[in-house]
């Protein structure tokens, strides 16, 4: 298997910056979409999307967005990301070959909102790990946030620790923000704010230590975040696609939102060997 400069970065510092990842016009029209989200009561409902912010700091979160429409569909397998996910996170060439999509959700962040610092590589959670083995990438799972605004000093940037997907310790100032969620002031040594233009993405492991600082600009950060992982995953809320979505999908899409159908008396499967 070749690498490139991509590969040497995301093992280094466990995440990448794709620029450019989405064109004007799509961009476009996922800000139009974002336009004409409703101002739903946290828990509450709109079609099959669920606004359930994660934590009540960081802002409006609508669960399940891939529901939303088609600006949406179209990021499944957005070709700037879809095979490198794959590669990384897709347990290429073993019998569950494939991805599937953990959670995905648009985030609107205001004035004040954040959130705090967590995870890292000392946990050694699977659903999240860094792996590289015998000279393949076995990501637990690889996420992407792309940015539909700019987001540079005072935006609320994504906070990351290069490198601490493979760390072994936790430092006592990120212990401390584990037990306290607000103390999100208090980072770890090496902790730098990522800024991105609208339209670029940060791809970055689960297993890096990652978060957001407060947003103290007017306005709103906006992002949608894809979370990719191997077929046998489940979605992270319990959410089920509606049958309107799946049938009116590519089959590409499809089998990364529903890689393993139903199986039911009577429906017909391939052979197993």
């Amino acid at each position: 298997m070749s690498y490139d400069t991509l590969d040497y970065h995301f093992d280094l510092r466990g995440y990448v910056i794709l620029k450019n990842a989405v064109d004007s016009q799509h961009l476009s029209e996922l800000n139009k979409a974002f336009d004409q989200f409703p101002d739903l009561p946290y828990m509450g409902w709109w079609g099959n999307v669920q606004r359930l912010d994660n934590n009540g700091e960081a802002g409006l979160e609508l669960q399940n967005i891939v529901e939303g429409g088609e600006p949406f569909e179209k990021l499944i397998d957005h070709p700037s990301w879809v095979e490198r996910a794959h590669r990384y996170c897709g347990e290429k060439g073993t019998y569950v070959d494939g991805l599937f999509i953990d959670e995905c959700f648009a985030s609107v962040r205001r004035t004040g909102g954040f959130f705090p610092i967590h995870s890292g590589g000392q946990a050694g959670i699977v659903r999240n790990q860094y792996r590289f083995i015998n000279g393949i990438f076995r990501c637990g799972q690889v996420n992407i946030l792309l940015a539909l605004t700019d987001i540079g000093p005072g935006d609320g940037g994504t906070l990351v620790v290069p490198g601490s997907h493979k760390t072994s310790f936790v430092p006592e100032e990120v212990r401390k923000t584990y037990q306290d969620r607000k103390n999100y002031t208090t980072l770890p040594e090496g902790a730098i704010e990522v800024h991105l233009k609208a339209g670029d993405a940060l791809m970055f492991v689960d297993a890096l230590m990652h978060g957001a600082t407060e947003r103290t600009n007017p306005g709103e950060r906006r992002v949608v975040i894809y979370r990719y992982g191997p077929i046998w995953g489940s979605t992270r809320h319990g959410f089920e696609y509606s049958d309107e979505l799946l049938a009116r999908l590519t089959p590409e899409r499809r089998k990364i939102l529903q890689p393993n159908p139903r199986r039911l008396p009577g429906t017909k499967f391939g052979v197993l060997h």
